[in-house]
Formats: structure tokens, C-alpha cells, sequence
């Protein structure tokens, strides 16, 4: 079985210039996430530059979305992950100007593999996308002993 690459991640590094919360990343997207203890969520209102088709939200850009909330959701519990796989359903076209709502959870923890899901609706919950990913953890917790 081949296993991962090792790729020095630095985590203690601030991460101010990433695309999708980045405060300092002129052309990232800038979320914010809050946490109530279960569900990340965040707001998103896309504008002319994220767009594809004319007046439509970049597939692309809705799948930043969702994985960046994943990210958020093992985040906020304590862990520093990477995006494992990921799988999308892109169920309606978000049109640009029209406000986003965010979420994210965790479905299943298994110490260095984290399962989680994501939908991105309109604020009156007509769903736009939804996914699930499994998240890698680059930096596992020791478990406690028993002793």
C-alpha cells in the first residue's frame, strides 16, 4: 500500500493568505465560520468575479464552499486536517448577488480518518449543493491511557 506523501504542512503558521477564509488573500473568498459546538456555518455572497456562465456561480467556487466548511468542522473540534476525498452534488445553479448559507459537520471521528458533511443552501434553506468528504489528520492527539 502506498502511503502518503511526506509533505511538510506547518501548522502553527497563521493561514491569512487562504483562499477561502484568508483575511489577508486580495482575492480569496474571505468566509468567516462560526462554531455552535456541532455545526460550522458561514455566509457567502458571490459576486461577478465568481462566476462561470454568465450571472451563474462557478461550480467551482460552490465546491471551495463546501470544503472549506468540512475543513472549518474538524477545525473547530480540535484537529488539523487535509481534504482525503471528497464527493459533490451540485443541485441547483446559485445566481451572483444572491446571499449563501454554509454548514458543515462531523459525521464520524476514527482517530487519523474524520468523515464529514457540508450543504450550501439559500437563507430561505432551498438547497443549492451538498457534500461529504473524509479528512486525513495530519496531527493526531495521543490517546489517553487506560493505566
Amino acid at each position: 500500500m502506498v502511503g502518503w506523501p511526506q509533505i511538510p504542512i506547518d501548522t502553527e503558521k497563521g493561514y491569512s493568505l487562504c483562499f477561502g477564509c484568508g483575511k489577508d488573500n486580495p482575492i480569496g473568498l474571505k468566509l468567516d465560520f462560526k462554531w455552535d459546538g456541532k455545526t460550522a456555518r458561514a455566509e457567502f455572497t458571490p459576486t461577478k468575479f465568481h462566476q462561470g456562465w454568465s450571472g451563474i456561480v462557478h461550480g467551482g467556487i460552490i465546491t471551495c464552499l463546501l470544503d472549506e466548511a468540512m475543513g472549518y468542522a474538524t477545525r473547530f473540534a480540535g484537529m488539523n486536517c487535509i481534504t482525503a476525498s471528497m464527493q459533490v452534488r451540485l443541485r441547483r445553479p446559485a445566481l451572483i448577488g444572491e446571499p449563501l448559507i454554509i454548514t458543515s459537520s462531523i459525521t464520524e471521528n476514527k482517530r487519523r480518518l474524520v468523515e464529514t458533511e457540508a450543504s450550501v443552501s439559500l437563507k430561505d434553506g432551498t438547497p443549492i449543493a451538498e457534500a461529504t468528504a473524509t479528512h486525513f489528520v495530519i496531527n493526531p492527539k495521543p490517546r489517553k491511557s487506560n493505566a
